[in-house]
């Protein structure tokens, strides 16, 4: 197929895609094409688009357009009103936890945050963000969490490799720059922040926040860090099902 051609019908597909799109997708629709024509079309795709709004970019496996981050101020006001619902501080330390320690058991994250983080687990798993991805070796065979290929899509990232590792954060830190971000923020935005994932936190903890969205109390504490798992015989046949008598 003739270079121009295949870039152009590349450009079609990422752009009619809702999601990104697989190298194994396009080769299912491009029959007969090799990948390194593919390759070739995607890198000068790419190139073309250097000095556009938007941009070629790879996240959760496949290839995806994204408007570049200088603009972000005018895309944030076309769509005051319409955000997706953010994760609360306590959905983002669990996922955080999950993420950089995967696989791992609901005890092990209870353990490491100093609390029941049951119902925060459930809202990620209803959100596709982290999956069952099998059992412990140890005593009761606890199940284990990872993360998922939408938590990837979520944070736009290609592959979990790409999240810098807890060496490199702590010399950003060590050097200031993280310092400096927060400082960079209003202080009145950093204590609305605040109050608004601590709100969201109680809520999903089984507290419904009250109309002010002041916080009446912090989630309880576990009494010893862990978690009982459930008997074996009562594992869940579906993800969703996990956490079911748990609020969130």
């Amino acid at each position: 197929m003739e270079r121009n051609k295949l870039k152009s019908i590349l450009e079609a597909m990422i752009f009619a895609s809702d999601t990104p799109l697989s190298m194994n997708q396009i080769r299912v629709i491009l029959e007969g094409v090799e990948k390194a024509d593919i390759d070739g079309a995607l890198a000068e795709l790419a190139e073309d688009l250097k000095e556009r709004a938007f941009f070629l970019k790879k996240a959760g496996g496949g290839y995806q357009f994204a408007t570049r981050p200088e603009y972000f101020r005018w895309i944030k006001q076309m769509f005051a009103g319409r955000e997706r619902n953010r994760l609360t501080r306590a959905a983002l330390e669990t996922l955080s936890i999950i993420a950089f320690k995967q696989p791992i058991s609901r005890v092990e994250v209870a353990a490491i945050r100093g609390v029941n983080s049951d119902g925060v687990m459930q809202t990620l798993l209803e959100r596709k963000l982290i999956s069952i991805t099998g059992r412990d070796e140890g005593q009761g065979r606890a199940l284990l969490f990872s993360t998922t290929k939408e938590f990837l899509i979520y944070f736009g990232i290609d592959d979990i490799s790409d999240l810098p590792k807890p060496k490199e954060i702590e010399e950003l830190l060590a050097m200031g720059e993280g310092q400096k971000a927060i400082r960079e923020i209003p202080e009145e935005e950093i204590l609305a922040r605040e109050v608004e994932e601590e709100a969201d936190a109680g809520a999903i903890d089984g507290e419904p926040a009250p109309p002010s969205a002041a916080v009446t109390s912090p989630p309880a504490e576990a009494a010893s860090g862990d978690v009982a798992e459930p008997p074996l015989d009562s594992a869940p046949a579906a993800e969703g099902a996990l956490l079911a008598d748990d609020a969130h």
